[in-house]
């Protein structure tokens, strides 16, 4: 420790001439009788200003100064802290470099919170110093009721200018969702969202409060929240957006908003449906302008993308991916369509909605309220002779019996399924009315897929199996050279301990074997175990393998598999 350091603030600023000795010992009366802090005592009697003492003590302690002009717009996301802990300490995060976090403080010679730090969240914490009234500031700014920005629209928002929604008056609705205070509140629910990489907004009214969510990463997380009475104006707000009838508050209702945001191109779709309290509502985010990912970047272990990329390849037949909503289906298509792109090929997709944009490839969107459904897109993409179809979703038999028959005429189709696992697919495209004849002849491969989420590389740690783990995975021990994992949590991944996700994989190849369980109608968990003993792997033995490589953990390949469907 510097020598200076073991000095006491009053006699080291007499030393450091900010302070002559009379100074010091009105300061020192001033605390003995009010029981303020020096540094407080200081300030109040005029005898030197905060950022001057702040200054001072970063340099007594060789730290950093943090002036108020210098805080970030926005600071990292602890889960763990509350604001009323930053308050009670005078501290505030500022940033996240390299596993090490920056925090300013208004006394750095108060160890407790970086020791609290350094312990919840695993990080290695430096210390800066800034004046208490930045730091206070700062607080409210980032982490006070609402969020920097949306409680400063809250607050601009007068009760006269709204209602709670319960009278039948249309034009004041329309009124309050035009309301310049009302829009940008709304907007910044969507930006937020959107910078915390968000799939989904959920906005669900509850008999004393609006609860706003955000889905990341597969899992919800509670965002910044509107008081209660803007539970009409908001609702009216988005409705409006999505062109969507503001009126009709006892039917479901779903619509679409395109908007651009920093530069992006979003397409946000709209889910309505009536609640006790009100109207619950869902937002989709989709990026219209996303990157496409390649399948090598998708999760698959060589063996099965190699399968995947011969399934893409084929001159016709039909090639399914299952899963349920949000499991990434959707992006697998785009990987393999992407890989087989060419000038040599004519590919149509027909998708609600177009959720990525390939160059060369002929994109439909579906309009059901003006007839273009599915089948009836699916009637004429035929017409256009097309070498590869991609239908985003088998719904109806008349869609499955257009898709089967047109690659029974020549051509590859891609689709999706929502079913728990590969075989699955079979049965259910039965249990639409497809005659068992046509699904075994056309129908090439099934994948299914889950998404689970990855281990933050921030706060990676060794785990040791439990055997209960062991027991619910299925296995024994864990292999020679296996790597399991968990996070601690940190910063970078919001505490949570995970950060991104990838994909684990079930491929059903089909045989003439399986051909002739179909054509018997044989149920699907004999199929399944007719497969599983062929040499497919399952779900959740593609999950434990990542679990092996310290991709993800047990509890995650748990979250997202069923025992059930291991067969």
């Amino acid at each position: 420790m510097d020598p200076n350091q073991a000095i006491p603030l009053g006699p080291w600023l007499t030393a450091a001439g900010l302070l002559t000795e009379a100074d010091l010992a009105r300061a020192e009366e001033r605390r003995r009788t009010t029981g303020e802090r020096l540094s407080d005592a200081i300030v109040r009697l005029g005898l030197s200003s905060p950022d001057e003492i702040a200054r001072a003590l970063a340099r007594r302690l060789e730290v950093p100064y943090v002036d108020r002009d210098e805080f970030p717009a926005s600071p990292p996301f602890l889960q763990r802290l509350s604001p009323q802990y930053m308050r009670q300490y005078r501290f505030c995060p500022l940033s996240v470099e390299q596993g090490v976090l920056l925090v300013a403080q208004a006394d750095p010679a108060d160890p407790t919170p970086a020791d609290d730090l350094r312990s919840s969240l695993g990080l290695d914490v430096r210390v800066a110093v800034a004046t208490e009234g930045a730091i206070l500031d700062a607080v409210e700014r980032y982490f006070g009721t609402g969020s920097t920005a949306v409680q400063r629209v809250i607050e601009t928002i007068r009760d006269e200018e709204v209602d709670d929604g319960s009278g039948e008056d249309v034009s004041s609705l329309r009124d309050m969702a035009f309301d310049a205070p009302v829009v940008r509140l709304v907007n910044l629910l969507i930006e937020n969202a959107v910078k915390a990489s968000a799939s989904d907004i959920h906005i669900e009214p509850f008999e004393d409060n609006l609860r706003v969510r955000y889905r990341i990463d597969g899992v919800l997380f509670d965002a910044e929240t509107p008081p209660r009475r803007l539970r009409a104006a908001v609702t009216s707000r988005i409705k409006i957006m999505a062109e969507l009838n503001i009126a009709e508050r006892r039917l479901p209702q779903d619509g679409r908003i395109r908007m651009g945001l920093e530069g992006r191109r979003l397409d946000i779709r709209v889910s309505t449906i009536p609640t006790l309290h009100g109207e619950s509502i869902v937002m989709r985010l989709l990026d219209r302008a996303a990157i496409l990912l390649p399948l090598e970047t998708l999760g698959f272990d060589p063996r099965t993308q190699r399968q995947v990329e011969a399934l893409a390849t084929l001159p016709h037949g039909m090639m399914l991916v299952t899963g349920p909503t949000g499991s990434g289906k959707t992006t697998t298509l785009y990987g393999a369509l992407a890989k087989i792109n060419s000038a040599e090929k004519k590919i149509i997709t027909i998708e609600d909605p177009v959720e990525y944009q390939l160059r060369g490839v002929n994109q439909i969107h579906v309009k059901p309220k003006i007839g273009l459904t599915f089948a009836a897109g699916l009637r004429h993409i035929v017409r256009q002779d097309p070498d590869v179809i991609m239908i985003g979703e088998i719904r109806d038999l008349e869609t499955a019996d257009i898709a089967v028959h047109a690659a029974l005429t020549g051509h590859l189709v891609f689709s999706t399924l929502h079913t728990n696992d590969a075989p699955g697919a079979l049965t259910r495209l039965l249990d639409m009315g497809m005659e068992p004849y046509l699904v075994a002849s056309v129908l090439e491969g099934v994948l299914a897929q889950r998404l689970v989420r990855l281990i933050c590389a921030g706060c990676r740690t060794p785990h040791e199996a439990h055997p209960k783990e062991l027991r619910a995975m299925g296995v024994e021990s864990v292999p020679s050279g296996a790597h399991l994992s968990r996070g601690a949590g940190c910063v970078e991944c919001r505490g949570t301990g995970y950060r991104g996700r990838t994909g684990v994989y079930e491929l059903l190849r089909m045989t003439e074997d399986l051909r002739s369980l179909t054509l018997r109608k044989t149920p699907g968990h004999e199929i399944r175990q007719r497969a599983l003993t062929a040499g497919m792997a399952s779900l959740r033995q593609d999950g434990w393998q990542k679990c092996c490589e310290g991709l993800t953990t047990v509890e995650e390949v748990l979250r997202v598999t069923h025992e059930d469907s291991e067969g």
